[in-house]
């Protein structure tokens, strides 16, 4: 096999339309009225409905993601999930309008964890319109060993001192229409008996992506109207649909502190928002 640090560097360039049709129906699915219009700013994290990676069924490996080895270095670990991202906000994009996506590998490392072999990439991602820049992501990918029967990850109490606070129950309608928005075939998300008997898990996994698109949705909801200039967001348990769980959320010094409350109690995901 191949190193994959050889595949830092790799790169990709996408376009696509930031089309209404997709804007509304993630309305919907955040149980809105769909009141979006043609010229209106995306609501922030949005962008990850467009610029979809639509590999062949065919190129697709059994966890319904495109195999390894083209864009994304050959990493011989089976099981793979998106860790967190820190993003900079530069200029809406626009409901309607045209933009293009650059994707850079730009890290790949490996690590000896508690539960085994760990392995991390990064990406940072350049999305511009004909304005010009108008955001840059940095992913966080991590791939993992199988999941040993019966172990359970060990998670620390969230914060009791939330301000918002919102109490939500992920259902499997839920959780497939995010993925059919996203264009995302990995079964954990919609196939009970992959996730269960092939990775190990009790239920359906939340989306990370989700998650934090409820928390700076909890801001804009609770807190505040202007959308943030920064949000950093780091998943640390897996959420599932067979029980709620709650977003939570208190004002900061430059912005806001989120995070999500599994339903144990414990922190499932910590974020920051920054004006």
């Amino acid at each position: 096999m191949s190193d994959p640090r050889d595949w830092i560097g790799n790169s990709v360039e996408q376009t696509d339309t930031i089309d209404i049709a997709r804007a509304r129906a993630m309305q919907a699915t955040q149980d809105r009225a769909p009141d979006l219009s043609d010229g209106d700013a995306l609501p922030p994290l949005w962008h990850w409905i467009y610029f979809w990676e639509t590999a062949p069924a065919s190129a697709l490996g059994e966890d319904g993601h495109a195999a390894r080895g083209g864009f994304l270095p050959p990493i011989d670990l089976p099981h793979r999930m998106w860790a967190g991202g820190r993003l900079r906000f530069h200029r809406p994009l626009l409901v309607g309008g045209s933009a293009r996506k650059t994707s850079t590998v730009t890290d790949v490392t490996e690590k000896q964890g508690r539960s085994g072999r760990l392995a991390f990439v990064t990406l940072r991602h350049e999305i511009a319109d004909d304005g010009g820049l108008c955001l840059v992501e940095e992913q966080d990918i991590v791939y993992r060993e199988a999941r040993r029967p019966g172990t359970t990850p060990q998670g620390q109490p969230a914060p009791g001192d939330a301000v918002w606070r919102r109490h939500v129950r992920a259902d499997p309608v839920l959780l497939f229409r995010y993925s059919a928005l996203t264009f995302n075939g990995h079964r954990i998300h919609y196939d009970q008996p992959y996730a269960a008997g092939h990775e190990g898990y009790p239920g359906l996994i939340v989306h990370g992506p989700l998650l934090a698109t409820l928390l700076v949705d909890l801001m804009l909801r609770e807190g505040r109207r202007a959308a943030p200039a920064g949000f950093d967001f780091r998943a640390l348990l897996p959420v599932f649909d067979t029980a709620g769980f709650d977003l939570c959320g208190q004002p900061a010094e430059a912005g806001a502190s989120l995070w999500v409350a599994d339903a144990d109690g414990c922190l499932a995901m910590e974020a920051r928002a920054t004006d």
